[in-house]
């Protein structure tokens, strides 16, 4: 399992309906946590790591939404799959960028879930083995110098950078294919998984936040440069 044996926990106010994921989670190996509402989960957190969140938004109290800002704003960043009754794509977009990692409407299919969670511990194992030692848990260009292991950074300007899991991992792929062109797809499918978003545009805005992170002039960047029509490349020593 992932995050070395630590569990799923599970937040849902339906006990049927947590008591069925938790129990089929629990049959493919995971081991589980409930919670049954926002402040339980919260409560929770403060002290316990868990490899995955199963995040009902539509919670008593603190909803699911508020529940994973918290939880960024604290530095948390163990991934988050939210299971929800509206799947509209703008409350997906919503859901998304308040942190999580994958949606799912309910009612939905056993197997689709237990692909996705798998999916997205897939990912965050991926970026623990890229970051796992000392020559890669570090990247340093154009004066700026990121930790990946820490999702910290150092701008170029000395100001300190505390990074979101997204910019974490599109500037970790962007950095395993330095000069190479990687398209919004590829970004897509690395960070979020190829079905999550209806639009690339959520690319773009996140390789915006780097460059106003880490470009001197973001207007013109010399790091983060858009490839027209498919994607960006990325280069540590800036574009001449």
């Amino acid at each position: 399992m992932s995050a070395a044996g630590a569990p799923v926990l599970v937040v849902e106010d339906d006990p049927h309906l947590a008591a069925g994921v938790a129990e089929n989670l629990r049959a493919e190996g995971y081991e589980v946590q409930v919670a049954g509402d926002g402040e339980q989960a919260l409560t929770w957190l403060a002290d316990q790591v868990c490899a995955l969140i199963i995040l009902d938004v539509m919670l008593p109290g603190a909803d699911g939404l508020s529940v994973c800002r918290t939880l960024r704003a604290r530095g948390n960043t163990t991934p988050v799959l939210f299971l929800t009754a509206r799947g509209d794509p703008a409350d997906r977009v919503r859901g998304l960028e308040a942190g999580g990692d994958d949606y799912l409407a309910k009612p939905f299919h056993l197997q689709e879930f237990l692909l996705r969670v798998r999916a997205i511990l897939r990912r965050w194992d991926w970026y623990r083995n890229a970051s796992a030692t000392s020559a890669t848990a570090v990247l340093q260009f154009g004066g700026n110098e990121v930790d990946f292991r820490a999702f910290r950074a150092r701008a170029w300007n000395g100001e300190a950078q505390e990074l979101t899991e997204k910019e974490a991992m599109i500037l970790k792929v962007l950095a395993e294919h330095v000069g190479e062109i990687v398209s919004r797809e590829d970004l897509l499918e690395r960070v979020w998984g190829y079905d999550v978003f209806p639009s690339t545009r959520t690319v773009d805005n996140f390789i915006l936040r780097l460059r106003k992170r880490f470009e001197r002039d973001p207007a013109n960047p010399r790091h983060f440069l858009t490839v027209w029509g498919v994607g960006y490349r990325f280069l540590s020593e800036g574009e001449p």
